[in-house]
């Protein structure tokens, strides 16, 4: 039998996405399912052919890993109480919604020898992984031109009510997105400079440590005539754009979870790991910080990859 899994969360993404993934995995066994709504938890539980849990500490001393599907706030805590009893973790991005909840978790994952994953869709398809590693591997890259404008807030669309959406908007929603195919390609962040603009949009401008700018515009109220999602690299090669996933978020949850477990088999570090999704939360909460000061903000470093940078 492979991994045992629990399912934390009873919203669209837990049911549509990762719920079905792990109940149609054939090697990953759904334990069961916790929410902070019994009635919800009941019927998704049903749905799946799993068992409800009333307590999520019950839940998580009877699987091998944790499958997370909360708001971030609710999912840092919740993944730092399960990596303390020793569970692996496939977690939803943004890890968190600080540097500090997001360095607890790496720090606990790392002392206990965990398996983790960060599911940034795009980044469990070949064709992104493949042109990633091509165009790191090209180099020659001045900057990144990205615009993801969404507009989730029209009738019939599942994420319109979502409070910490609506709190935090684009730049913590999609701005992952964004980050995990830059990221890879111009290299870490020292620094970041943002500013808001009309519909709730955040714009930022990175720089990277090899000294390439990126620039980021996002929101999740857009126009709905102005929805576009565009990663443009740019440099010595001229303009490549960034390829969108050749996998449903079914498929690619799937493969998150088998990437999880080949970690668990004594397999390499996996590129998506609580590590790299602490990294995208040090940007973001920069460029927040960037935004609600009109200052530019260092990116503060990750334990152990080098200086601290300044604040």
């Amino acid at each position: 039998m492979g991994l045992r899994f629990g399912l934390l969360g009873t919203g669209h993404w837990a049911r549509e996405t990762q719920g079905a993934a792990l109940a149609a995995h054939p090697e990953a066994a759904l334990t069961g399912v916790w929410g902070r709504d019994p009635a919800k938890t009941a019927a998704l539980a049903a749905r799946l052919g799993t068992r409800p849990y009333e307590d999520v500490d019950a839940l998580i001393a009877d699987v091998d890993a944790v499958a997370i599907a909360l708001p971030p706030d609710v999912q840092g805590e919740l993944a730092l109480r399960a990596a303390r009893a020793g569970r692996h973790l496939l977690l939803d991005k943004p890890v968190a919604l600080s540097t500090e909840a997001a360095d607890a978790i790496v720090a606990e994952t790392e002392a206990r020898g965990l398996a983790s994953v960060v599911f940034f869709t795009s980044r469990f398809s070949d064709t992104v992984n493949d042109f990633l590693a091509g165009a790191a591997a090209d180099g020659g890259w001045h900057g990144v031109r990205a615009t993801l404008f969404a507009s989730i807030f029209q009738p019939g669309n599942p994420y319109g009510a979502s409070p910490w959406r609506r709190a935090k908007g684009g730049l913590w929603d999609v701005g992952p997105h964004v980050l995990s195919v830059v990221l890879p390609v111009l290299g870490p962040v020292e620094e970041v400079t943002a500013v808001t603009g009309p519909r709730d949009s955040t714009h930022v401008l990175t720089r990277h440590r090899d000294g390439a700018v990126g620039s980021l515009s996002v929101t999740l109220d857009a126009a709905p005539e102005a929805n576009t999602f565009a990663v443009d690299l740019y440099g010595e090669h001229g303009w490549r754009p960034v390829p969108g996933g050749d996998r449903s978020a079914v498929e690619a949850f799937g493969a998150a979870v088998d990437r999880l477990s080949e970690q668990v088999r004594g397999g390499p570090g996996d590129p998506c790991d609580v590590r790299f999704g602490r990294e995208v939360v040090a940007v973001l909460a920069a460029a927040e910080a960037s935004a609600g000061t009109g200052r530019t903000v260092r990116v503060p470093e990750a334990a152990g990859s080098g200086p601290a940078a300044s604040g």
